[in-house]
């Protein structure tokens, strides 16, 4: 990640300054409110003054869904229509009942199944740094792979940290919600918080990380990272995984429990959330104790944490399909002559999660675009239903609304219903029969505007 005054410098010089570009309170007339005197009609004007071409009037749009489902309760609805004007749904009903008005545009999903809007609790838009790759050239990528998770079906994205880009994902969210740039819904974690042992130490890239000793480092660090726009604050609980001779999998520990509730009661202070990567042992208990909100990875959860994780009403972001990739078994093959492996673990604890009643799991997929590509997550989705014994809707329901209420946005995403956006995904097949539609999407929807569509007929209401 980078701070914004070195991204601001480098890293956007292929867009500008994103905040100064924001579209987002455009103004009709000329500047100082002067007639238009330049090219075309009468534009609109950004915050820096340049003319920019105006919106499209909202329009009203019907969506003819042969089967829609139903993100709350977790069934399939058939033969639905929904209504919106604009962004905004403004009606959802059977088509028996709901009146699609004249000349509204209608689109024709009728052999389809319409889904909400999907949720990836766990991207990385910024791909690892790549030695010599220039600040400009790694944020054209970030743009890249926010468009193909937006094209893949996922409208709302929380990104884990930017892989030594500082706060640039700070700025392509405001580059998304100005309109600047096409992608997802976004709330982004800046750089980080990693220990130290050592005193006032410094990070070797202070643009990937901020490194703490103690606790009033730790509550520094918080603030300084939500200060330049961090919505999740990132901790690191535990490091690399071994196995003892014996087999047993052991986990390194790295903060110590007062610096770890430090990191994470001054998050809470300001309004914010924490996201613990953690693969086990003390770590992950300290973790879970201290009450981070979103517990990710995890391999070895057990039923005692699990269950605390209810009390707490944390989450958890399993990240499945990532860490039961081959290159895991080449790794302890080459740590153990194969011997141990991490996989199975790691599957028997996502589904014993699965089971716990309560548990709020949610489909992150890690994608960074080295082993998980971006555009392709609905592999997670497939991988709990497959992996680790998850009901199709209890899978898809992860993927939507237990995804917009972990990050606090269930009031407008997650579901199809009036007053939401009308962020809508559409697959031919029935994901509740085969799971793996969800990674053929075929039309996708976000605030009213038509991202993809490989399927529809779209015709006016008479």
């Amino acid at each position: 990640m980078r701070c914004k005054s070195a991204l601001k410098a480098a890293s956007l010089g292929i867009i500008g300054t994103v905040a100064a570009l924001a579209l987002a309170h455009a103004q009709v007339g000329g500047q100082n409110g002067a007639p238009w005197r330049g090219a075309g009609v009468q534009p609109c004007f950004g915050i820096d003054g340049a003319a920019n071409k105006c919106a499209d009037a909202a329009r009203t749009v019907a969506v003819r869904a042969g089967r829609l489902f139903d993100s709350k309760a977790g069934r399939m609805l058939t033969n639905q229509i929904v209504l919106m004007q604009g962004e905004r749904i403004t009606e959802v009903g059977p088509a028996a009942q709901v009146r699609i008005p004249a000349g509204a545009e209608v689109i024709d999903l009728s052999n389809a199944t319409v889904m909400p809007g999907m949720v990836d609790l766990h991207t990385h838009m910024f791909n690892p740094p790549k030695p010599g790759m220039s600040r400009e050239m790694s944020t054209l990528i970030a743009i890249q792979n926010t468009q193909a998770d937006l094209r893949a079906g996922f409208t709302a994205i929380r990104d884990m940290s930017s892989h030594g880009n500082g706060y640039a994902d700070v700025d392509v969210k405001k580059a998304i919600d100005s309109g600047l740039i096409e992608g997802p819904r976004a709330q982004v974690s800046t750089r980080g918080i990693v220990w130290s042992k050592a005193a006032n130490a410094h990070p070797e890239d202070p643009l990937a990380s901020a490194v703490v000793n103690t606790p009033e480092e730790a509550r520094a660090a918080v603030r300084d990272q939500i200060g330049k726009g961090a919505d999740w604050i990132k901790l690191f609980p535990t490091g690399a995984y071994s196995f003892a001779p014996n087999g047993e999998a052991r986990y390194v520990l790295t903060y110590p429990m007062p610096v770890l509730q430090a990191l994470i009661d001054e998050t809470h202070r300001l309004g914010k959330k924490t996201a613990c990567h953690v693969f086990g042992g003390e770590g992950q208990k300290n973790a879970i104790i201290a009450g981070c909100d979103s517990i990710e990875h995890a391999y070895g959860l057990d039923q005692e944490q699990a269950n605390m994780m209810v009390a707490k009403g944390l989450s958890y972001d399993p990240t499945l399909q990532r860490y039961t990739e081959p290159y895991m078994d080449d790794n302890d093959k080459k740590n153990t002559g194969g011997k141990y492996r991490m996989i199975p673990i790691f599957e028997k604890a996502v589904t014993m999660a699965g089971k716990t009643r309560g548990m709020k799991i949610t489909v992150g997929s890690g994608v960074d675009g080295s082993t998980f590509p971006h555009g392709t997550q609905g592999l997670e989705i497939v991988s709990l239903v497959k992996q680790a014994q998850f009901p199709a809707a209890r899978a898809l329901q992860s993927a939507t609304i237990v995804g917009a209420e972990v990050m606090g946005w269930d009031k407008d995403i997650g579901s199809v219903e009036k007053g939401k956006y009308a962020d809508l995904v559409a697959v031919s097949g029935d994901p509740l029969a085969d799971i793996t539609e969800v990674t053929k999407v075929k039309f996708v929807m976000k605030g009213g505007r038509i991202v993809r569509d490989d399927m529809t007929m779209r015709t006016a209401s008479k």
